[in-house]
């Protein structure tokens, strides 16, 4: 099928890459010349791991372009995968949404088209884009668009990390659409993922228990609330064994244990439950917001998302009060930050706890240093004005400093040479935010070792 792309950000380029990849004709659409110019040459411009590897396979059956006359006339199934930033009052910002869908209207062909809701959008989006669309259409062609074009959602659930994996292997697919024939090309397209007849690429093999995904197949509204109601729940269950965790400090407790005993009940399961500083990322903050706001405007007060959302941002805080009572001055000193992007295995920012820790600190008149091995270009181009000393090594962070402070679990931090860390700091402090470190061997090391939870 022919398909195009609007959007080459995490979730468009993943799309688009994985259907070019099973053979269907992609072209991936942006407005910024830049980077449409560096995906042209072979490069992925953020980090993540196989998208390079899946793009070179796929290099037959996709291209490039900021033209939408180039691509949008002849496609079969044209996915809007733009941003929806959220708004001061927690509701996702639609420009570029609309944009992409009266852009789209402007240039759909005279054939039948599928236009889909691939970025996560507020309930009832599907209604909006499709009169978007319509009207663009009629003004550019001055006839009614009558079957010309169908709207669909088709929520993404992407983890960062591990996208090349979730998108050819995924848990399920979900369909939104209000007539048969939307379905049916959809199935049409993403059959050889649904039935798992393609041949996996060998750096990223296909799991053994992987025999079929299922499909659900639903209404344009309730896909888009399946979205939203995932990610919120996901972020409720971080959110909950970080305030069990409070408790088991509390206590004195081992919340590891805690976490193992409550994760092998089945009606529980053990993923998501992993307690520390909490999330952050593209998804989880955005995503709540979003879904508070949009129960608001129905009346409806989403109590428990709003508790999540507010001891995630408590966890942030505990940071700063663990390393004041141990310090007991925060300014003058120097704490370092392993680790700035939100999770281990990207390059990506967005609502980073490493942000939020490193403004409070410097608020408080300390100096930070940090490492990450691959979001330190991105950190340095997104945030010029936070004053925070980018270092080429956890070795360099360590160096004179009062405190560590863990904040991404990347695995090559537990594996580091922190006797040698120890020996180069001023205090020999650290604070582990992600549970990634042996207490007893930073003991041993000469470490004061501080857990969060403790």
């Amino acid at each position: 099928m022919n398909v195009s792309i609007i959007g080459t950000g995490y979730v468009g380029l993943t799309t688009g890459a994985c259907l070019a990849f099973l053979g269907h004709k992609v072209t991936c659409v942006d407005a910024d010349e830049s980077k449409i110019k560096t995906l042209q040459a072979g490069k992925v411009p953020f980090h993540e791991p196989h998208m390079e590897d899946l793009v070179a396979d796929a290099r037959a059956n996709l291209r490039f372009t900021t033209d939408y006359a180039s691509a949008i006339p002849q496609s079969d199934v044209v996915f809007i995968a733009v941003g929806t930033p959220p708004g001061a009052n927690g509701s996702p910002d639609l420009r570029y949404l609309e944009a992409a869908a009266r852009s789209i209207g402007e240039n759909l062909g005279d054939h039948f088209t599928v236009v889909v809701n691939k970025s996560t959008v507020p309930i009832g989006s599907g209604n909006w884009v499709g009169a978007l669309v319509r009207d663009a259409y009629e003004a550019a062609k001055g006839r009614k668009a009558n079957g010309v074009f169908a709207v669909a959602s088709n929520p993404e659930f992407l983890r960062e990390g591990s996208a090349v994996l979730d998108s050819l292997f995924p848990d399920r697919v979900v369909i939104g659409a209000d007539e048969p024939r939307t379905s049916e090309v959809l199935y049409t397209l993403y059959r050889p993922i649904l039935e798992q007849t393609f041949q996996a690429p060998p750096y990223q093999r296909r799991p053994e228990s992987m025999t079929a995904v299922p499909l659900i197949s639903t209404d344009l509204a309730s896909a888009e609330l399946i979205k939203y109601a995932a990610n919120a729940f996901l972020a409720l269950k971080i959110s909950y064994i970080n305030e069990i965790g409070n408790v088991a400090e509390k206590v004195g407790a081992d919340i590891r244990q805690i976490a193992r005993g409550i994760g092998l009940d089945g009606r529980i399961g053990p993923r998501f439950l992993q307690a520390g500083l909490g999330w952050g990322g593209s998804c989880f903050g955005k995503d709540t917001a979003a879904l508070v706001a949009t129960a608001a405007e129905y009346g409806v007060e989403a109590q428990i998302v709003k508790a999540a959302r507010e001891v995630n941002r408590l966890q942030r805080e505990r940071v700063v009060e663990k390393l004041l009572a141990e310090l007991k001055i925060l300014k003058g000193r120097t704490i370092g930050l392993l680790g700035l992007a939100f999770k281990p295995h990207t390059d990506d920012l967005r609502e980073a706890p490493s942000l939020d820790i490193a403004r409070k600190l410097i608020e408080r008149g300390a100096r930070v240093k940090a490492h990450d091995p691959v979001a330190m270009e991105r950190f340095r181009r997104e945030n010029p004005d936070l004053a925070v000393t980018c270092c080429a090594s956890p070795l360099e962070v360590a160096v004179d400093a009062d405190a560590l402070v863990v904040v991404t679990e990347w695995p090559e931090y537990a594996e580091l040479h922190w006797e040698q860390l120890g020996q180069s700091m001023r205090s020999s402090i650290i604070l582990d935010g992600r549970q990634l470190l042996d207490r007893d061997r930073l003991t041993r090391a000469g470490f004061k070792y501080i857990g969060l939870p403790g």
